[in-house]
């Protein structure tokens, strides 16, 4: 055993500060840690004096989550803790089990029987908790489209399916890309392949709405410390949409928590998001700090080819045979979001099944016009420009010169029209890009081309091409 001047000294409690100090506010590490002083550790038993049994209280109560992972981590995962109160303690707000006039034992819970289980599934009560994994059956790596767009997102999870855990470098593994590219499918189809490669592991898919639901309630009821030990009980924990972490300091706390767990317990973290983690706002540093640990995987927009794929793919699955020519209508015409797809193909069937129309290019015009509207290109200043200077034949260089003859006057001030026609930027931002004008320059063009529009319709017909072709 050793002496308690040994233990004080020793790097080890400084080590476990040290990672206190990193999951707490600096007023309560000062408050509830700072006053705690080691007196002997045996290799098995570690023994703390706390100031009072408040200290037994305030710990066992709410910092137990954390607490535990880092004395195993430092100390061995046999490791036991004992707090000694001294005897004149007159401290009143005790947990029910403490015993303040000898040592109480730091209790390891092992038996998940009575911790609550926010996916219950009644009438089991078994020793190891029985997850539903809240996979989606048909969402696998089987059904998922591979392209240049996500093959880093699905290379890497299937990487993570094989060796989950801090054994790969991919822990967290965090998924990110606009919304309906197929981020939640990718995630699941890991947990799918899990479950299939590990079926001893428990795995957990939740969108982070549906954990927040869970914490609130949780929070409610006073029932914190079952919540987060629940999670802690994951070895494959997948949370979808991390960015709805936004400004909730409270579930900002508790998953944090839930995160270190499972990280220095070496089990796998998946996340997906809209956005990568340095863009992501109003959530704490320590989190963004950890969700930089692992692999950062984004899932673009997909190419044409990949586009054909998963159209064909998808139209397969529901059982409908399209010609190649509609394929590639919609390959070209309907937004990269698969999501888009999918409504765009069940559009086709309903129209076959209860009109009895057949499935041709001209159906497919007429019924996503929709869909062809929706996924228009964002039109800039700098694409209007090239029209303009394609369509009058003017050299790139002279437009942008300060060169005042008629014919690049005037190209200036209908690229200034239809900047403001068809584009969301100011004034000052139009005038600037072109000629470096200021915003009355670009309101006086806009008027003199609105106005020659009105008399001249030669004038009139001309703009109205050029427009065609910027909104082509």
């Amino acid at each position: 055993m050793l002496a308690t001047n040994s233990v004080q000294n020793n790097d080890v409690w400084q080590n476990f500060l040290d990672l206190v100090k990193q999951q707490t506010s600096q007023e309560e590490f000062a408050k509830w840690f700072l006053p705690i002083v080691p007196l002997e550790f045996d290799g098995t038993n570690l023994r703390l004096r706390v100031p009072n049994a408040s200290y037994v209280y305030q710990i066992e109560k709410n910092y137990l989550p954390f607490v535990k992972p880092i004395i195993a981590r430092v100390y061995g995962q046999q490791t036991r803790l004992y707090y000694a109160v001294p005897k004149n303690d007159v401290q009143t707000p005790v947990a029910v089990d403490a015993d303040t006039t000898s040592v109480t034992p730091f209790s390891t819970q092992t038996d998940t029987a009575n911790i609550t289980n926010p996916f219950v599934i009644p009438g089991l009560k078994p020793k190891k908790m029985i997850i539903d994994p809240q996979l989606n059956p048909n969402y696998t790596f089987a059904t998922f489209i591979e392209g240049e767009c996500n093959r880093l997102a699905r290379s890497a999870g299937m990487s993570v399916a094989i060796n989950p855990g801090n054994d790969t470098p991919f822990n967290p593994l965090y998924i990110y890309g606009n919304s309906g590219l197929g981020k939640t499918h990718v995630v699941q189809a890991v947990g799918h392949e899990i479950r299939e490669r590990h079926p001893d592991l428990q795995v957990l898919y939740v969108s982070m709405n549906k954990f927040q639901a869970q914490y609130q309630t949780a929070m409610k009821n006073g029932d914190i410390p079952n919540f987060i030990h629940y999670y802690q009980m994951i070895d494959v924990l997948i949370i979808d949409d991390i960015q709805e972490l936004a400004g909730k300091p409270g579930t900002q706390n508790a998953f944090f928590n839930i995160f270190s767990h499972l990280q220095m317990s070496g089990k796998q973290l998946i996340l997906t998001s809209d956005k990568p983690p340095v863009e992501l706002k109003d959530i704490e540093q320590r989190l963004l700090t950890r969700f930089k640990w692992g692999l950062s995987a984004m899932i673009s927009v997909p190419d044409y080819d990949t586009k054909i794929k998963i159209i064909k793919a998808k139209a397969k699955r529901i059982g409908v045979d399209i010609s190649d020519e509609v394929v590639n209508y919609l390959a070209e015409n309907i937004s990269a979001n698969v999501r888009e797809i999918e409504g765009a193909l069940s559009s086709l069937v309903a129209n076959t099944s209860f009109l009895g129309r057949k499935i041709t290019t001209s159906l497919a015009k007429d019924i996503l016009k929709v869909y062809v509207q929706l996924t228009q290109h964002e039109i800039t200043i700098d694409h209007i420009i090239e029209v303009i200077c394609n369509y009058l034949d003017i050299d790139r260089k002279r437009f942008n010169s300060p060169e005042r003859t008629r014919e690049i006057a005037q190209a200036r001030q209908i690229a200034m029209y239809l900047a403001k026609q068809h584009t969301k930027a100011p004034l000052t931002a139009i005038g600037a890009a072109i000629g470096g004008r200021n915003h009355a320059t670009v309101l006086h063009s806009c008027k003199a081309v609105s106005n020659l529009m009105e008399t001249d319709k030669s004038f009139k017909h001309l703009v109205e091409e050029i427009e065609k072709a910027v909104l082509a």
